[in-house]
């Protein structure tokens, strides 16, 4: 989900441009890690731009955590042990009942139907931390913007960091 050389695909009008590189501007004068730092949102298919607070990005852009639902973390857990699926799923039958299973399934299914462009509760929890990271490195700071997918495309959302106006790099990002 992390790009770090500017995609030919992604063309921005001369005033998108402009709005990147005030926003980068002021973001690089922040100091200090605070729920008030900006995540960029752009909307392709109206070309429009969003300043989010990282605070409010999980309410704004809620992570699908429908992968984490405690009934399939189980199943997932006995898979690995070793049980065959029919087994691992009867452990969690018991643990858990049929019917939570079930639903814990089907939430799961209906939100990889509807997509949620891979911003999964590991993506934005991975996202955090490094949005964390590169205000404890010294130099530019990395400013955060995230090209939605558009709706129905089955792409996925994409996470660049710009670090100058126009421009991504990968030298100025922590590692994973």
């Amino acid at each position: 989900m992390v790009e770090t050389a500017l995609p030919t695909s992604l063309k921005l009008t001369p005033r998108l441009e402009l709005q990147l590189a005030r926003r980068l501007q002021g973001q690089q004068r922040e100091d200090h890690w605070h729920g008030r730092l900006p995540v960029l949102l752009l909307d392709r298919c109206w070309l429009q731009l969003q300043e989010v607070p990282v605070e409010r990005l999980a309410a704004h852009l809620p992570p699908d955590c429908t992968a984490a639902a405690p009934e399939l973390a189980a199943f997932r857990h006995w898979c690995r042990q070793g049980l065959s699926p029919e087994a691992a799923e009867a452990h969690c039958w018991q643990e858990f009942g049929q019917e939570a299973c079930g639903l814990a399934l089907k939430r799961h299914w209906q939100a990889q139907e509807r997509g949620h462009g891979g911003w999964t509760l590991t993506t934005y929890l991975d996202f955090l931390s490094r949005y964390r990271r590169c205000f404890a490195a010294a130099g530019p700071r990395p400013l955060p913007l995230l090209v939605m997918a558009r709706i129905g495309s089955g792409e996925p959302h994409r996470l660049l960091w710009l670090v100058a106006p126009g421009t991504l790099d990968a030298a100025h990002l922590p590692p994973d």
